[in-house]
């Protein structure tokens, strides 16, 4: 496999490049807590490959927008089944989760429950014979 160690990058650089690669190796080796670049390489369709650490397993669907991973070897391995992610169906589920409309319908749905939930507990019946 091709790999290429590129370096930083500006900020207006990086939806062109990702869209340029064939994925996105993220070798995190410490709980991140959720890992930006991983959304942005799936919102250009490229697939993540990642280590099974902090964030990754709630951002990465297995199979669909990425591998998860728990070594190089494993890594290695995962770019040899790209083929197996196309890049439409990366880019549909960062449509699914992550844009912002999405996350914004998450959070009113957060916020919903937690109302619904106080409501019920301040009419809660409460049994005094037990």
């Amino acid at each position: 496999p091709h790999v290429e160690y590129i370096g930083e990058i500006a900020d207006h650089q990086k939806a062109e490049f990702l869209s340029g690669a064939h994925a996105l190796l993220f070798p995190i080796d410490w709980p991140e807590p959720f890992g930006l670049v991983m959304i942005e390489a799936m919102a250009c369709g490229t697939p993540v490959i990642a280590f099974n650490r902090g964030a990754v397993p709630e951002v990465i669907d297995e199979g669909v927008s990425g591998f998860i991973v728990e070594d190089e070897i494993s890594a290695v391995a995962a770019v040899n089944r790209l083929h197996l992610l196309p890049r439409a169906r990366v880019r549909q589920r960062f449509e699914q989760r992550f844009t912002s409309r999405r996350m914004a319908q998450q959070y009113v749905e957060v916020y919903q429950s937690v109302i619904r939930a106080q409501k019920r507990s301040r009419f809660k019946v409460i049994d005094s014979t037990t």
